[in-house]
């Protein structure tokens, strides 16, 4: 269970990819590398071989090792079990791409990490294969899983006196008394079956969180009853970084990667290509509330640039992630390192 709570805590424009400067020292400061290849992106698809690069530069940038076997062994070891998070529901186009998976996977077959050892995972299998997932599966022999078929583990919940409406799928489903509906419990997909995690997401709209990032997806495909936070953009704000707080979630997370192939500034869930732009980027860190923060900026950026609609997004969620010590919401104290 979580031990902190929210209320128990007293081009890349040159303006968004420079390093940080402020009050903050170095060593305060979240770090994330920035890599970019001009025609990554063609035709809003993705160029797997060029992806492929782009990954190799990434993770050699992030680790400053000089080796690739090397800089994802600093991150994984063979006996980890690793989760390949991904956010499918928007699909290939718009949604992380499978190229990009594809290219951590053949990252980690090369260092030595055996196929068993590797999952592709989201909460429902059928969103996984429409996005193209099982393809990549099959290529690689690796396994896709689904969060909420593989079950909910009773003993790793999230407490909240917030109740909701349960659905089929809910550990507490149809049951009756005291409490029912006040936890959220982690899929044993997450708390028993996976040692590591990389979360893999794009630079999405989301139109209460502003992206569709790290603090949003992860958290929400690890849990059920997740209704009753989503409907109020204040309990969204509370609930999401405590989620992510739980051990059994943000404590396996070793590498967040946000695929900036492409920024797409409208449309949340549905691949609107015309509120689109290609960026050819990927982004690293070990800081999800720093990737988000970026990346509400970008998309902002984006809107402000071809003169759409402005968003208000739920900059609450960042501000409480970074009082549960999860990252930086504070551009100010985000070194980053971008190099083209």
């Amino acid at each position: 269970m979580i031990g902190l709570t929210v209320a128990s805590c007293s081009a890349v424009a040159a303006d968004a990819v420079a390093p940080a400067t402020g009050p903050a020292s170095v060593a305060s400061r979240s770090r994330v590398s920035i890599v970019q290849e001009l025609g990554a992106v063609e035709a809003y698809s993705a160029v797997p071989e060029k992806v492929r690069r782009l990954m190799t530069r990434g993770i050699l940038q992030f680790t400053g090792l000089t080796n690739e076997n090397a800089a994802w062994r600093s991150l994984v070891s063979t006996q980890d079990v690793i989760g390949i998070k991904v956010h499918s529901i928007p699909g290939a186009l718009s949604g992380t791409r499978p190229s990009v998976v594809s290219a951590v996977v053949e990252g980690l077959l090369n260092a030595g990490i055996a196929a068993t050892n590797i999952l592709i995972w989201d909460r429902q299998l059928t969103d996984l294969r429409l996005a193209g997932f099982g393809e990549i599966a099959s290529k690689f022999k690796v396994r896709l899983a689904s969060s909420m078929a593989e079950g909910f583990d009773a003993a790793t919940f999230y407490d909240s006196p917030i109740t909701g409406n349960l659905v089929w799928g809910d550990l507490e489903f149809e049951k009756k008394g005291d409490g029912v509906g006040r936890k959220s419990f982690v899929s044993k997909l997450v708390s028993k079956q996976m040692t590591k995690i990389i979360d893999i997401t794009p630079l999405l709209n989301h139109n209460q969180a502003g992206v569709a990032g790290h603090l949003l997806t992860l958290p929400l495909a690890s849990v059920d009853n997740t209704l009753r936070f989503e409907a109020q953009v204040d309990r969204l704000a509370t609930a999401l970084p405590e989620l992510y707080a739980l051990p059994a979630v943000g404590d396996k997370v070793v590498l967040n990667i946000t695929d900036a192939l492409i920024a797409q500034y409208q449309g949340e869930q549905r691949s609107l290509l015309h509120y689109s732009t290609a960026l050819n980027q990927l982004w690293f860190s070990k800081d999800p509330v720093a990737l988000d923060t970026l990346a509400i900026q970008e998309l902002s950026r984006q809107r402000r640039s071809t003169d759409a609609e402005l968003a208000k997004p739920n900059m609450a969620i960042y501000s409480n992630a970074a009082l549960l010590e999860l990252g930086q919401s504070d551009v100010q104290n985000i070194q980053v390192d971008f190099k083209p």
